[in-house]
């Protein structure tokens, strides 16, 4: 599992909060956190100033909650912790090949857990792979029709039915 977690562990940037027009970036690598802030001024000894930037250890993380709010503080110290979240950095094919195995009903619930996995369950992949392996009366002919008018509305037009339990 440990090769699923690159170098780059989390990246988020953002404007700060006001009155300040300050943009920052927040970089989480295995081994330290990197903080750049860029000032953003209309004085002239701000003009052209280079970012300013500092790279410390994984134990102070001081301005993250101010600036990205206490979620992503939370969800920060938790990966400097090592509580590293395997289930969202499973590349997408893995991903989908484990959701073929759900009966659709549940991936509508997996579609629940985060960001990622709903747009996994609505991408045009998901559909394609539950048409090819979940409908018996799919056949080549239909390839063409379903990449025009995509696998998912050619799933609900043809092979769905909507009085049917086990879906």
């Amino acid at each position: 599992m440990a090769s699923l977690i690159g170098e780059k562990l989390f990246e988020i940037n953002g404007q700060g909060p006001p009155p300040s027009k300050d943009f920052f970036q927040l970089v989480i690598t295995r081994t330290e956190v990197i903080w750049t802030s860029w000032t953003i001024s209309l004085r002239r000894e701000s003009k052209g100033a280079p970012p300013e930037q500092l790279k410390t250890t994984h134990s102070s993380i001081d301005d993250v909650g101010s600036v990205f709010g206490q979620r992503i503080l939370e969800y920060t110290l938790s990966l400097c912790r090592g509580d590293y979240d395997y289930l969202e950095r499973l590349p997408d094919d893995i991903a989908l090949r484990i959701l073929s195995f759900l009966p659709l009903k549940d991936t509508a619930l997996v579609a629940q857990v985060s960001h990622r996995f709903r747009q996994l369950c609505n991408s045009e992949k998901f559909w394609e792979q539950t048409v090819r392996n979940h409908c018996a009366d799919f056949s080549s002919q239909m390839e063409g029709l379903a990449n025009a008018m995509g696998w998912r509305r050619t799933y609900f037009t043809f092979f769905h039915k909507s009085n049917t339990k086990e879906q």
